[in-house]
């Protein structure tokens, strides 16, 4: 295990700066996510790290050590990669041997990190087939596998998930997490899948355009964003923003969308009476009630199961959700009247 640093990163391609004055602590044995959009930095901040780029400036510490200078092979890390990256003419057993082979390690010790590794993912009977023969996911463990042997201080993993089919996501996530939990390794995770990254994560880091918008635990940054990106990209379906008013400062009141709602969390202290504001709440959040403030009138209901998602619009034409359990019968056309704890709404 080993704590890893970020001070004033800065990477540019050209004239364009891919990732801007990042700062960041990681703990010992912290699981981080990074999360984001396409092109928001996070694997090539991946990349910094793993010394696969190369710094603009700043300087990246890994185990009290400034790793800037030093080769890959020589920063105490094993990533994992999107496409696996296997040998297809070396067996399961050789491609986690391989990276040992080339340090020089003795084949006992060799056979015994291999062995010890895959009995960790139970693939000790996977251990002659070739990658053709295995599945998408075990040709993952087998990428996971190679890691392990490496007995890393920091593990990398850049979007592994991202080739698999929702079922073999559900289940691969869930041994990453077990082989967390059982290592107590160091873990940074690239993902632009926020259930994976709320699943996953001791620590969120939200990018955006090479930048951190937050930083947090996964519970801190659904019920507390600092700012509006962060609130719309967690969380599933979507939060709700309604434009309007901030009429009153001093009790955070939200006027808008044929709603005057009090005790708010204002998110910027620097909004004053008159300001342009939007309003946030979520879809769980909000409630059916024929007496409530915000109405709209039903353009499609989508019935997943244990939950139901309704999209809304308001007499101004904005769209929202609504998503609940037990809903009652709900027909396209139909107008509904929700409410909300106002505590539980954010204004931006």
């Amino acid at each position: 295990m080993a704590q890893v640093e970020l001070r004033n990163v800065e990477k540019t391609f050209g004239k364009t700066r891919v990732i801007q004055d990042v700062d960041l602590s990681i703990e010992k044995g912290e699981f981080v996510v990074f999360v984001g959009p396409s092109g928001c930095g996070k694997s090539t901040l991946l990349r910094l790290i793993a010394g696969l780029e190369t710094l603009t400036s700043g300087e990246i510490v890994i185990a009290d050590r400034p790793v800037m200078d030093l080769p890959p092979s020589e920063r105490g890390i094993a990533m994992v990669f999107q496409s696996y990256a296997l040998y297809p003419h070396m067996t399961v057993f050789h491609n986690m041997a391989f990276s040992l082979s080339l340090q020089g390690f003795a084949k006992a010790d060799i056979q015994e990190r291999v062995e010890a590794a895959a009995k960790i993912l139970q693939m000790e009977h996977l251990l002659d087939r070739r990658p053709a023969a295995l599945s998408g996911g075990q040709r993952q463990r087998v990428a996971i596998g190679r890691a392990i042997v490496r007995n890393p201080d920091v593990f990398l993993f850049d979007e592994p998930l991202s080739n698999l089919d929702a079922a073999l996501r559900h289940d691969t996530r869930v041994e990453i997490a077990k082989l967390h939990k059982q290592l107590g390794a160091t873990t940074i995770y690239v993902t632009h899948d926020q259930v994976e990254a709320m699943t996953l994560a001791d620590k969120i880091v939200v990018l955006k355009d090479g930048e951190i918008m937050q930083v947090g635990s996964p519970m801190d940054l659904f019920n507390f964003p600092d700012n509006e990106f962060v609130a719309g990209f967690l969380g599933s379906p979507k939060m709700n923003f309604f434009d309007g008013k901030l009429t009153d400062a001093s009790t955070a009141t939200f006027n808008g969308s044929g709603m005057d709602v009090s005790g708010l969390r204002l998110v910027s202290t620097e909004k004053t009476n008159g300001a342009n504001v939007r309003m946030g709440v979520r879809p769980q959040h909000l409630v059916l009630n024929p007496n409530g403030q915000l109405k709209g009138s039903v353009s499609l209901v989508e019935r997943l199961g244990t939950e139901t998602v309704v999209e809304l619009r308001t007499h101004d034409g904005a769209p929202f959700r609504f998503a609940g359990q037990d809903v009652p019968e709900i027909e396209v056309g139909q107008d509904l009247s929700f409410d909300f704890d106002p505590s539980l709404a954010h204004l931006f």
